[in-house]
């Protein structure tokens, strides 16, 4: 069997334990404070990224890859004349992430040995799917039973974020005016998800932190039932929040595992601090 390597971007916020473990291939994302870059996840992590983020008077900047970075990485997979290339990225409604692998591939001839998905999702609502992939391919699966397990993930995934304010959201340009001025006012606490489309889209804004947390309970329930689910929560300099959310979900849906994250420097840059987000995929 052709050995199947998975790529991915920082901003699958997969803890580094994992992609180890299971030899997943990260090309990083940059984070811009002033005339200061940082690779997301490589040259500063979430600690020090939240510390900055909250100390800085103006609002850092992002940036993709260059197709030439993931030129590198895609060479240096191939040169195993065997191998193959899954390669899965942030939704491209967000980023040029997506299509600066698309170019790298193309600048390799367009190889039928490299594969590149948009995930039309974002952090943790794609890196369970590279995660699932990477798993599958350490189980000697197969181009196309891999692509076929992620494409049924990805239709039976939900996950919600609860921002603190919308005003990083609005600040990046992800979000409308009125929708940040509306979160501002009376304690209003928005909860987004990504749409099909790979867009961020409000779900609905309920006054106050716990009426919230009740919300996306509730907005699970709906989605899940009693099904066993694959259960994420990952946050943004908010463990205590996180380790509350995770508690309800457990105690009013049927989780058969759970993981833990963070919320890493590029999508934290568009969040804020403060964040907290739940991935549920059916177990």
């Amino acid at each position: 069997m052709s050995p199947i390597h998975i790529v991915t971007d920082s901003t699958s916020d997969i803890p580094a334990e994992v992609r180890k473990r299971l030899g997943i291939e990260m090309v990083p994302l940059k984070v811009h404070f002033g005339k200061e870059t940082y690779q997301d996840a490589v040259t500063i992590q979430t600690d020090e990224f939240y510390r900055k983020l909250v100390d800085s008077k103006e609002l850092p900047t992002t940036s993709q890859p260059s197709p030439v970075e993931f030129v590198d990485v895609y060479k240096r997979l191939l040169e195993d004349p065997d191998a193959e290339i899954l390669s899965i990225h942030l939704s491209s409604a967000l980023s040029g992430t997506y299509q600066s692998a698309v170019l790298a591939k193309s600048l390799l001839n367009n190889s039928p040995r490299i594969t590149v998905i948009d995930s039309k999702s974002a952090s943790y609502g794609f890196g369970m799917l590279v995660v699932a992939a990477a798993e599958l391919a350490k189980q000697d699966a197969n181009q196309q039973d891999i692509q076929d397990k992620i494409r049924r993930m990805r239709g039976g995934t939900r996950l919600y974020f609860l921002v603190d304010t919308l005003e990083y959201l609005y600040k990046g340009g992800r979000i409308g005016k009125a929708s940040a001025l509306f979160g501002s006012l009376l304690n209003i606490k928005p909860i987004l998800t990504i749409d099909d489309e790979g867009e961020v889209t409000p779900v609905d804004k309920v006054r106050g932190h716990k009426k919230a947390v009740a919300r996306i309970i509730s907005l699970l329930k709906e989605d899940f039932a009693d099904q066993p689910i694959h259960l994420t929560v990952a946050n943004g300099k908010a463990p205590d929040a996180a380790q509350e959310l995770e508690a309800m979900v457990k105690e009013n849906l049927n989780a058969a595992d759970s993981l833990h994250t963070v919320i890493g420097p590029v999508i934290g840059t568009h969040v804020g601090p403060g964040v907290i987000a739940v991935f549920a995929s059916r177990a």
